[in-house]
């Protein structure tokens, strides 16, 4: 299993885009074979950081995910409203209370 944590923050005045555009690509994705995959956005409170967790069973599929043009819009979007760049990290699964794949 390939797990990604980015964390990342927009000015004030992108936030509610950002959220708008998160979503489009969400109902993409949404369109894809859910069993291969989970990916999850929280916004820190009230703020203007957000964390996407992204859990892919292989490869295939995280290729698949990451050239959703919806998702490649987001991305393009986002890079040009960061307030602060993004952290990418590579996590290691250990165990969840449900099974994922």
């Amino acid at each position: 299993m390939i797990v990604v944590k980015v964390t990342y923050s927009v000015h004030d005045d992108y936030i509610h885009t950002n959220k708008q555009m998160i979503e489009s690509f969400l109902k993409d994705f949404r369109k894809l074979d859910g069993t291969q995959f989970l990916y999850t956005i929280l916004q820190s409170g009230e703020s203007n950081t957000f964390v996407h967790i992204s859990q892919y069973k292989n490869r295939e599929i995280q290729d698949q995910l990451l050239k959703v043009p919806s998702f490649l819009h987001f991305q393009e979007q986002r890079d040009k409203n960061l307030a602060t760049e993004p952290k990418i990290e590579f996590m290691n699964f250990i165990g969840s209370s449900k099974n994922q794949f």
